[in-house]
């Protein structure tokens, strides 16, 4: 057979060839999740709580990679450089709605080069203090620091994380200062808290590590209303400071580019992992997180709200990175 009447034989199947690549389905290979902060925080502990879910779902190894710095953007980053495949994912956390405004070298687009596929869940941030200190309430933190400005200490995970937004706010409407000692995420920051570190360990009860009512004692919650897991514990509002209403959250993102029936499958592989007995459980149990598992376009309006509101405090008091 001639070159030439192979070549007619051949572009036929290359034809055809073609469309079903274009059609093969996903995935095809390892899903990896990107967890923007180290192990033993919350970010860490929901993506490795939904891992084994995801992968019985999708019928592939799911690997949970753990990539912290700079308040999550170090991770995120990763995954805006990673190819538009469906193949990379990440767990973010509320800083995801800050950093744009506090790090001007991100290296990506945070509403460009990525897309929002669920918010998981929120919850409250307690203020907390350990054993040890002999405060019983928030307010009793607030009259020592006015007796003492810019002596006593609170822990977050980082500059410009949302606890430190938080306080930057409370100290502002309660007229009292403290000091601020950021960690580089929820594990070193626990670890800190448990050996009695520092006067007012600040984060979730997932991010606590399961310390709340054992070596850290719970003064106030930031949400507008009480936590339905600390029903007995007031908020920061109730504790006479006002115009607090602050929740931390965690969310799923992709890659810009992602075709949508991909993340079509990758949301409703999560949607069926959020709905596990188990999972649901230790979410709203021990995390104290209020599941939502929300649609992308509702997870992309409440982040768009979430940037607004923060970008104005980190300007406002002219906060910087770490």
């Amino acid at each position: 057979m001639t070159a030439s009447r192979r070549l007619l034989f051949a572009l036929p199947a290359a034809a055809l060839a073609r469309p079903a690549l274009a059609q093969s389905p996903w995935p095809q290979g390892p899903v990896r999740i990107i967890a923007p902060f180290p192990p033993g925080g919350s970010v860490d502990t929901i993506s490795r709580l939904l891992q084994p879910h995801l992968s019985a779902d999708l019928g592939v190894p799911v690997v949970i990679e753990n990539r912290p710095g700079a308040s999550g953007a170090i991770g995120t980053a990763a995954l805006a450089r990673a190819p538009a495949d469906g193949n990379t994912w990440a767990m973010v956390f509320d800083t995801h709605a800050v950093n744009p405004a506090l790090i001007s070298t991100l290296g990506f687009d945070t509403k460009r080069d990525l897309v929002p596929v669920m918010l998981v869940g929120t919850a409250p941030m307690l203020i907390t203090t350990h054993n040890s200190r002999p405060w019983r309430t928030l307010s009793e933190v607030i009259a020592a620091a006015k007796a003492r400005p810019d002596t006593l200490t609170y822990g977050s995970i980082g500059n410009g994380s949302l606890a430190h937004l938080t306080m930057s706010l409370m100290q502002t409407a309660g007229d009292f200062r403290v000091v601020h000692v950021p960690y580089r995420g929820g594990g070193p920051m626990s670890a800190a808290a448990a050996a009695g570190e520092l006067d007012m360990p600040m984060a979730t009860n997932a991010g606590l590590g399961g310390q709340v009512n054992v070596t850290l004692r719970p003064l106030a919650q930031t949400g507008a209303r009480r936590s339905a897991l600390f029903p007995d514990l007031p908020t920061v509002a109730e504790s006479g400071v006002p115009g607090i209403d602050a929740l931390a959250w965690w969310a799923v993102i992709g890659r810009a580019g992602v075709p949508a029936p991909v993340v079509a499958r990758f949301h409703a592989a999560l949607t069926k992992a959020l709905a596990v007995p188990e999972v649901r459980a230790r979410l709203s149990g021990p995390l104290g997180v209020d599941v939502v598992g929300s649609s992308p376009e509702a997870f992309g309006t409440f982040l768009d709200a979430q940037m607004d509101t923060w970008t104005r405090v980190v300007r406002d008091h002219n906060i910087r990175p770490d």
